[in-house]
């Protein structure tokens, strides 16, 4: 599995990568199979240190935690320890829905882009219904069946999913409804 470790406005040094490291390593290899991935993230919020985490599967799951405590070990094995239940929660549904899967999932580029609320304006001129965009990003779009769309944008902890049927090859779009269900939406 490969690492990215790096700490906003901080160092960070060998002993805790090395820790990050092989904690990590034991969490999700007794989880999840085929690890691609992980990026841990280390800041700081006034007197207490931050750890995000976010490890990639093969199976085109995003597995993401966040904690914080005062020492930043602490906050480490906390953000571990949540992302372990998140993987040990989602290991019968993992292993149901990706035993037969032998490829990783194919990912499709796109663009993700920030948009700026509109001020209110009385203004009916084609400039005023034109959005201005703060921030363009690449994003991924993974092809996979719905169940797995749904398990991945919960696991995400996402409200909306974008992702390509798997039986069709059509782009749909899984979300959280406010009823507590999820929404399917097939173009």
């Amino acid at each position: 599995m490969q690492y990215q470790i790096s700490g906003k406005q901080i160092d960070i040094g060998e002993a805790l990568q090395t820790h990050v490291r092989e904690e990590l390593d034991a969490a999700v290899a007794k989880y999840a199979e085929r690890p691609t991935d992980a990026t841990v993230v280390f800041s700081r919020n006034a007197h207490e240190y931050v750890c995000e985490a976010t490890v990639h599967l093969s199976t085109g799951l995003t597995a993401q935690a966040k904690a914080h405590a005062t020492e930043i070990y602490a906050a480490f094995d906390s953000c571990c320890d949540k992302m372990e239940k998140q993987l040990r929660r989602y290991k019968r549904r993992l292993k149901d829905h990706h035993r037969d899967r032998s490829e990783p999932v194919e990912l499709m580029g796109a663009s993700a882009y920030v948009i700026a609320a509109s001020e209110e304006s009385e203004d009916d001129t084609a400039e005023a219904w034109q959005p201005m965009i703060i921030a363009e990003m690449e994003t991924q779009i993974p092809t996979v069946s719905v169940g797995e769309a749904v398990m991945q944008m919960e696991l995400a902890g996402k409200d909306v999913l974008v992702f390509r049927n798997e039986k069709n090859g059509k782009i749909n779009v899984v979300h959280a409804r406010e009823d507590g269900n999820v929404g399917w939406i097939d173009t």
